[in-house]
């Protein structure tokens, strides 16, 4: 009797600390910081639109209001490579996100926030979790194909998502499940924003979106990350699915030479330009114009057409991207002639302070025609920028990072008169063809070109 008692005792002392090393999780030792005290919006401040924010018992409480844009609570902190927690819950008929790596600056749309939005979807399509590319790029990372994700999301009940923004990698997760894997490297670092969107005017006002227990790690993040059991979407030279949907074109596919030629060549150049980590690298030469490999032409010609090509300067360095080519023009000494889109390190380059017309040779200026707005967003040197241009019914706009930087009237009497008093006066109807090549251009300095992307509004001759 007395060893069934001592057994009995001890099945169920055995029971009991299974039972407790069971009950017991592991130690987080994540190196977690509050992003929000529960109290108080210190470290916070709003932009954008006018949606109300407040605190109630520990969360913060957006909430919709009529008749304004997109209202972001930002962080007053910028962040670079973090991983983020957060646990929100959305009203069934909003729509809302997670700003994460955004910016607001003057001269981008008067302020705008802009940048990498991690999606809040409550609706039939279930894309939450979904990267988004705030008044930028649109849509990135979307889930129709990731029906796992899709069904994560929660209706009218706490969601829990996970964010982990590393180097160029940002991954996210909904309630434990992956879902986006993205390969991006527009931007490094911004500010972390709580978004209530907009509504339209059949929409009821006053719907909420909650949000409690905001955590982040910036230190050490690598040793934190997750796998993701995703395959990672990756959009260098690449189109987006908003490019793809407006009948955009890689003009340039990021490992080959196809669809580009020597300007003064039938082939590519055999030296002088290399391809390296998708990118398209025009090598120094000693700063010399078309001397070593020579500029690179389109073998199709294009009319009316928007063009954006990502660029990257070394220090005193000298490129351009020029339209409107007619390779026939100038067979000897020198480049291909063309309208210019500078591409100069305006600080160590002389060429900055020459020019017919002043201003006209600095970065993102029509080349010896006119001057970029001097108060140009242009990154340093060293770190990519985009350069933009549109040409449509002969109105012709330089764009510099999201800004317009000019805009003129191709064959117009204005536009003549520039001519006249530059360095093209020599060559007739310089300027004005209605078709012509898209060129790179070799100025014997090293130069990198990526993203180098088309959109033929018509007149295309393949």
């Amino acid at each position: 009797m007395k060893k069934m008692l001592f057994h009995s005792k001890m099945v169920a002392l055995f029971t009991i600390l299974i039972s407790l090393s069971c009950s017991q999780k592991p130690k987080d030792d994540t190196p977690w910081i509050d992003l929000f005290d529960g109290q108080t919006l210190n470290g916070w401040t709003q932009k954008g639109g006018n949606a109300t924010y407040e605190v109630r018992n520990g969360t913060i409480v957006g909430t919709t209001v009529h008749n304004t844009p997109n209202t972001f609570l930002t962080t007053e902190k910028l962040y670079g490579d973090f991983i983020l927690e957060l646990e929100y819950k959305v009203d069934s008929t909003m729509n809302s996100g997670i700003q994460i790596r955004s910016n607001s600056f003057p001269h981008y749309r008067d302020g705008r926030v802009h940048g990498y939005q991690v999606e809040i979807d409550p609706s039939e399509r279930a894309w939450s979790g979904g990267i988004y590319d705030e008044s930028r790029r649109g849509w990135l990372n979307t889930l129709e194909n990731n029906p796992e994700a899709q069904k994560a999301f929660k209706q009218n009940d706490w969601n829990h998502y996970r964010i982990e923004a590393i180097g160029d990698t940002l991954k996210t997760w909904v309630n434990g499940v992956a879902a986006s894997y993205l390969i991006d490297e527009k931007t490094a670092s911004g500010f972390i924003c709580l978004q209530v969107h907009s509504i339209k005017a059949d929409k009821q006002a006053g719907t909420e979106i909650i949000w409690k227990n905001i955590k982040i790690v910036t230190d050490s993040v690598s040793k934190y990350s997750t796998k993701s059991a995703l395959q990672p979407i990756v959009t260098k030279n690449k189109l987006t699915i908003d490019e793809t949907k407006k009948g955009w074109k890689l003009l340039w596919d990021g490992e080959t030479t196809n669809g580009w030629r020597g300007a003064k060549l039938e082939g590519f150049p055999e030296s002088g330009w290399k391809i390296e980590n998708g990118e398209l690298i025009v090598l120094a030469s000693g700063g010399a114009e078309s001397t070593a490999g020579g500029d690179i032409v389109t073998e199709a010609l294009y009319g009316d057409f928007e063009l954006s090509v990502d660029f990257k300067l070394t220090p005193g360095a000298n490129s351009g991207i020029k339209y409107y080519v007619d390779t026939n023009i100038n067979k000897g000494k020198g480049s291909s002639i063309g309208l210019e889109y500078q591409i100069l390190d305006d600080d160590l380059h002389p060429d900055a302070k020459l020019g017919n017309h002043e201003g006209s040779r600095t970065v993102s200026s029509l080349y010896d025609l006119i001057q970029a707005d001097i108060n140009k967003p242009i990154k340093p040197i060293g770190e990519w920028n985009t350069a933009y241009i549109i040409s449509k019914n002969n109105h012709v706009e330089h764009w510099l990072n999201g800004t317009k930087v000019l805009e003129y009237e191709r064959k117009s009497d204005d536009y003549r008169k520039l001519v006249s008093e530059s360095k093209y006066v020599k060559w007739p109807n310089f300027g004005e063809l209605d078709k012509g090549q898209i060129l790179l251009q070799d100025h014997g300095d090293l130069v990198a070109f990526k993203n180098v992307k088309i959109h033929p509004i018509n007149n295309i001759k393949e």
